[in-house]
């Protein structure tokens, strides 16, 4: 390579350095700011989710001291007074107050409190279904035969989370209408669904042992499933 060539290649070199220079003064910035974005990001999300982990266990140990109270009224307002402002931890608190009264007998006031969870449109559908749930089953004294079974076959429609729940309270509804055929023929299918727990399963076995039935046909299809 000649004196020459080394020079132009030299002062290319040196042209491209004062451009790159050039546009890191003109555009730099933009750089500077993504860095400072993606940094403030992540301190933002780390903040936020220290900050939502401290909220959750606050609450939980607000729970846990209310409910070391020992007189039910004391634990009712002590829930009463926990402060949040996410509907679905109120949801919580409701149905923990509504099963206070219920403990002292008060079942019209639980299953009041318990429908008002579930039919709030600002609850989340999983909260308001058990809420639902729950004033089902406690409403024996409180909601007609009828009504009990209504709701209980809406929420005992398969893919529903408490489909298995359901169908042993109508299982129950049954019984109290009378009509142990049914309520057998609805624990049987509980006892040898895939999806029933073990306690579940357990409770219909019992249930058909006390109503006069025989386990002795569900062992096969156990098996079989």
């Amino acid at each position: 390579m000649s004196d020459t060539d080394s020079f132009i290649d030299e002062v290319t070199e040196e042209v491209r350095r004062d451009k790159l220079f050039a546009t890191m003064r003109k555009y730099g910035w933009i750089a500077v700011l993504v860095v400072v974005a993606i940094v403030g990001g992540t301190a933002w999300r780390e903040y936020s989710q220290v900050r939502t982990e401290t909220q959750a266990q606050a609450f939980g140990d607000a729970i846990m001291a209310a409910l070391e109270e020992t007189e039910p009224d004391a634990r009712i307002a002590a829930l009463d007074e926990i402060a949040t402002d996410r509907p679905g931890a109120r949801a919580v608190l409701d149905m923990l107050v509504a099963a206070e009264k219920g403990a002292e007998g008060d079942d019209a006031a639980a299953v009041a409190q318990l429908q008002a969870v579930a039919g709030s449109t600002e609850v989340p559908q999983i909260y308001r279904q058990i809420a639902r749930y729950k004033a089902l089953a406690r409403g024996a004294g409180v909601l007609s035969l009828e009504e009990r079974r209504r709701g209980l076959e809406d929420l005992a429609v398969p893919g529903e989370p408490l489909r298995l729940l359901a169908e042993e309270q109508l299982a129950l509804v049954d019984i109290e209408a009378g009509n142990k055929d049914a309520a057998l023929e609805r624990l049987k299918n509980i006892a040898v669904d895939s999806e029933a727990t073990a306690g579940l399963r357990r409770r219909a076995s019992q249930l058909i042992v006390a109503l006069g039935g025989s386990l002795d046909d569900l062992m096969g299809q156990v098996q079989d499933s």
